[in-house]
């Protein structure tokens, strides 16, 4: 029996709904999804071996059915780098060196590999979508960072392929597989709170165009085919820092390659909230942000249920403050505190309104890839979450007060719709 899952298993679209989990129907794979042997391993490649890619990387070693077989980078020092890290982890992990991996400069060479069932995309945001199009496309199932895309338009793209290939994806919001966020959201959606009037997201700036002075590029680093779709631009190490720096790279902060801190942490906090208010399949519809210029906080987005969610600081780093007619609660991965202090220990009744429930994010995508379910972030959630900071990020940027249709995916206005996509170079088109 073959060790690795067959891409060939995914050939369908049709989804079905059991529990109020998608399926994929069982005679989609070559053999049926519940009869997945224990002893079969995800084989993965990694797009994209930065910072990011180490811990992500752990995580998948460490699970008896997944294994992480090569990795792909334009820069040559880290892709080497990271080869290192997975064969040292593999050797703590099972007692024994690891064969066969291999290194790539180009994804599209990992792409054709036959034995390869699945892919990490762990670029800089503006190489998401093509990435993950591009594996979609050639039948591998995608984990992909946040936030899904770099653009709304990236984003609904992403959830075409992903729906014409019957691939499984999976978003990298892991704050759904903890338990206090899914614990403070089930209370939320079970009325502890009353009703929801207002929510504080407290995340960074909003994207700024990049100004950075040019400076010579590292011999090892193609720095043209980082840049992909983006405009040419000067190298300088902010954004690309050497395999041996241990800084975060910074091309989040510019609107070319990221869409700030907004975005970067948004996509884990604005996804909470979506969650917490039942929003997943929509969105805002009205967008009104300060009318100063270049300002970094004060933007309000109103939801058809009237909710309004502001971009503001609470004073306690990245979270969220719910305001709820019996109540409040303040959010983050070191805290839910609640006013009155009893709700936050309320237990949710068996009757109760319950959420789903993944202990692991990383596993969650490797089960739903052998079982035929829907993970707990897939294609639209991921997107619709990431709409949410890509129209925020808008709202700064045009300065103006905006309708929103979450159905169609438009604004009210000519130049906010102008940044819904972008202008991509030849051959990188999404």
């Amino acid at each position: 029996m073959s060790d690795h899952i067959s891409r060939k298993r995914f050939i369908s679209s049709s989804l079905m709904t059991a529990a109020g989990i998608s399926m994929i129907p069982g005679h989609v794979f070559g053999r049926a999804a519940n009869s997945t042997s224990a002893n079969d391993k995800l084989s993965i490649g990694f797009i994209g071996t930065g910072r990011i890619s180490y811990g992500l990387s752990n995580n998948f070693l460490n699970l008896d059915d997944a294994d992480v077989v090569a990795g792909c980078d334009v820069y040559e020092s880290k892709r080497e780098r990271f080869a290192a890290h997975v064969e040292d982890t593999y050797e703590q992990i099972h007692g024994r060196r690891k064969s066969g991996f291999q290194i790539y400069h180009d994804y599209r060479e990992l792409l054709e590999r036959d034995d390869i069932d699945a892919v990490v995309v762990a670029t800089p945001d503006h190489w998401h979508a093509k990435a993950t199009i591009d594996a979609a496309n050639a039948g591998k199932h995608v984990y992909c960072e946040k936030p899904l895309t770099h653009t709304v338009y990236e984003g609904r793209k992403v959830v075409e392929a992903v729906d014409d290939n019957g691939i499984v994806l999976q978003t990298g919001t892991m704050q759904r597989s903890w338990d206090h966020f899914r614990h403070a959201c089930e209370l939320i959606r079970n009325g502890y709170l009353g009703e929801i009037q207002k929510v504080i997201v407290s995340v960074g700036d909003p994207a700024v165009p990049c100004d950075l002075a040019g400076e010579p590029i590292p011999e090892d680093l193609d720095w043209d085919r980082w840049l992909g779709g983006a405009k040419v631009r000067p190298f300088n190490e902010i954004l690309a820092p050497p395999a041996d720096d241990s800084s975060w790279p910074m091309w989040r902060r510019y609107s070319e390659f990221g869409g700030g801190i907004l975005s970067d942490w948004g996509a884990h906090m604005f996804d909470i909230v979506q969650w917490a208010l039942g929003m997943d399949n929509t969105g805002p519809v009205e967008l009104v942000p300060p009318k100063t210029p270049v300002s970094k906080r004060g933007l309000m987005m109103r939801y058809a249920n009237g909710i309004e969610v502001y971009h503001y600081e609470f004073g306690r780093g990245h979270g969220i403050e719910f305001y709820g007619t019996e109540g409040t609660m303040q959010l983050a991965r070191g805290f839910m505190e609640t006013n009155p202090e009893s709700i936050a220990s309320e237990e949710i009744p068996s009757s109760g309104q319950k959420l789903y429930h993944s202990e692991n994010h990383y596993k969650n995508w490797v089960d739903s890839i052998k079982n035929g379910t829907s993970p707990i972030c897939d294609a639209r959630t991921g997107h619709r979450s990431a709409s949410v900071c890509n129209i925020a990020n808008i709202a700064y940027w045009v300065g103006k007060d905006l309708k929103w249709d979450p159905d169609n995916e438009r604004f009210d206005d000519n130049e906010a719709n102008g940044y819904l996509t972008k202008e991509y170079r030849e051959g990188y088109e999404v």
